[in-house]
C-alpha cells in the first residue's frame, strides 16, 4: 500500500517516472526559450513542421516549462500531486494527440509516430497514468 507520502514499491516507482517527465519537460521548455533558433534546428523532425518562429518556439517553451513545474510540484505537494499532475498530462497528451491526429489527417507520414514516439507520445503516456494514479490515490474520480 502507498501512503500519502508516496513510499512503498509503487510510489517510488510512480516518483521516478514523474521525476524524469518533469525532468525532460522542464530541460526542453529552457532549451525552447533560451536557444530557440538552436532547438528548433536540432531537434528531429521540428524543421519539417514549418519555418523557423522564435516567438512560436518560445510559446510553447514556456508551456513545457510550466509541464515541468507542475510534475516537481506535484512530487512536494503530495496533497495536490493529482491536480498538478493532471495539468502537466493535459498539456503532453494533448500535444501528443496532436501529433496523431497529424498523421491521420495526412499533414505527416506515419514515420512521425516512431520519430516521436520517445520525446512526445511516451511522456504524454507516463503523464497520464501518473496524475490517473495520483488521482486515485487522492480519493478523487480518475475518469
Amino acid at each position: 500500500m502507498v501512503d500519502a507520502q508516496g513510499s512503498g514499491a509503487s510510489g517510488r516507482v510512480a516518483t521516478g517516472l514523474a521525476l524524469a517527465v518533469g525532468t525532460l519537460a522542464a530541460g526542453n521548455g529552457l532549451a525552447m526559450l533560451t536557444v530557440p533558433k538552436t532547438w528548433f534546428w536540432s531537434v528531429d523532425g521540428v524543421s519539417l513542421t514549418g519555418g523557423y518562429n522564435a516567438h512560436f518556439v518560445r510559446d510553447i517553451g514556456m508551456v513545457y516549462l510550466l509541464a515541468g513545474a507542475a510534475m516537481f510540484a506535484g512530487l512536494a505537494r503530495p496533497a495536490q500531486r493529482g491536480l498538478l499532475w493532471s495539468a502537466a498530462a493535459g498539456w503532453l497528451l494533448m500535444h501528443a494527440l496532436f501529433h496523431l491526429w497529424e498523421v491521420a489527417a495526412g499533414i505527416c507520414g506515419p514515420d512521425a509516430l516512431v520519430r516521436d514516439f520517445l520525446g512526445v507520445t511516451l511522456p504524454g503516456l507516463v503523464a497520464t497514468g501518473l496524475a490517473v494514479y495520483a488521482l486515485r490515490r487522492d480519493g478523487r474520480p480518475a475518469g
